[in-house]
Formats: C-alpha cells, structure tokens, sequence
C-alpha cells in the first residue's frame, strides 16, 4: 500500500478553513440514497450532512452499476461525540499498548478516528457508507463499517491486500462512483468519504477547506 496521510498529520492541521456557510439537509429526504439507521441518534445528526456533499452523494449514486445503491450509515457527528469516540479508542489501545509515547497513541488512535478538532464528520463534510442492492442486501465489503485496524487485520484499508476479489471488485465500484462524484476517501477506511473539509483540501489541493466544526 502507498504511504498514508493520517488525520493528526500537521499537513492536515494547517489547512485554513474558510467557512462557506452551507447548511446541513437530511439524506433521507433524497429518494436515490438509502439510509441506514444502525448509527441514528434522537435528533436524526446521523442523517445529516452540507449540502454540498449531499449534491455529490446523488452524483455518485447515478455512477454506481444497476442495481446498486449508496446505504449511510453516518454524516454529521456532534464535537462532543466526536470527542468521546477519539478517548475512548485511544484509552482501549492505551490499555493494550502501555508503553506507547503519547504521540504514538495519538497517531495509531488516528487510523480509526480524526482528532475532534480535525473531524469531517464534525464539520457535516463526510459520510461513512457502503453498498447495497436494490432490494436492501448489503454487499460484501470486506469488514463491517467501523471495523478498526487490530479487529479487522488491516482489511479495513481501502487498499489492503487481504481481501477476496468480490470483495476488491466492489470496492472499486464504490469507489469509481465516489471519486468521479468529487469525494474523496480516507485510506485507513474503505467506508469514510468526505468533501470541503481539510483532509480533502489536502489531497485535492484546494487553497482551504470549505467547512468548519459545526
């Protein structure tokens, strides 16, 4: 696999963002995603993302082969949940790996999660998603969305190597439809794509990111 940038990179921290204001709309309201509410929480934020991200999701989804749908399973995360997840990972690696210097664990903690005050999730830019038919079966993918790095053996890199052909074959098609839409994918998750935020700003070369924390 090509070298990674991670999200604690100082590259992706020194990305200026100049907030374009976009407001979040509900993915559920668009007839060509399906929504899965496996991560939906009482004020429907699992839902939600900018516009301009939604915009390229329904790209995206004419792009896919007939027969496939995008299925989300999470836009926009709160800061504050944002923050319990990022603790509570990198305490469950501290407990594994005790001896680890604290930029160590910050690092590793980042192959499965953004640090609160980077997160596309936070600023409404990313969804995690996977595929679907037509008829709602999920496809195979590899790994469950989510999987980390230690449960999964790497398999939830985009590009890892330990996976069947089916497998890699779907993954391509999703990400065919993605990237041609304008989204871009965090290596470390097969599932996590965003737009506007700093991590794409970097990889696409864009002067700043579009979106800020909301």
């Amino acid at each position: 696999m090509a070298p990674i940038i991670l999200m604690n990179a100082p590259e992706v921290a020194h990305i200026s963002v100049v907030e374009c204001g976009e407001l979040l709309v509900d993915l559920r309201e668009l007839s060509l995603l399906e929504v899965d509410p496996r991560q939906a929480d009482p004020d429907g934020a699992y839902a939600m993302v900018r516009e301009g991200v939604a915009l390229r999701l329904e790209r995206a989804a004419r792009l896919l082969p007939d027969g496939l749908r995008l299925l989300v399973t999470e836009g926009y995360r709160p800061l504050a949940l944002q923050t319990r997840y990022f603790y509570e990972c990198a305490a469950e690696l501290r407990r594994a790996n005790p001896d680890w210097p604290d930029d160590h664990l910050r690092t590793q903690t980042s192959r499965s999660l953004a640090p609160p005050e980077i997160g596309p999730h936070v600023a409404g830019a990313a969804v995690d998603l996977t595929l679907c038919t037509t008829d709602g079966e999920e496809l195979d993918l590899g790994t469950p969305v989510d999987a980390s790095p230690e449960a999964s053996d790497g398999a939830c890199y985009t590009d890892a190597p330990n996976i069947s052909g089916q497998v890699r074959r779907n993954r391509l098609a999703l990400c065919a439809a993605l990237t041609t839409a304008g989204l871009i994918n965090y290596p470390t998750e097969w599932w996590h794509w965003s737009y506007g935020d700093r991590y794409w700003a970097l990889l696409t070369g864009a002067p700043a990111a579009r979106y800020g924390p909301m």
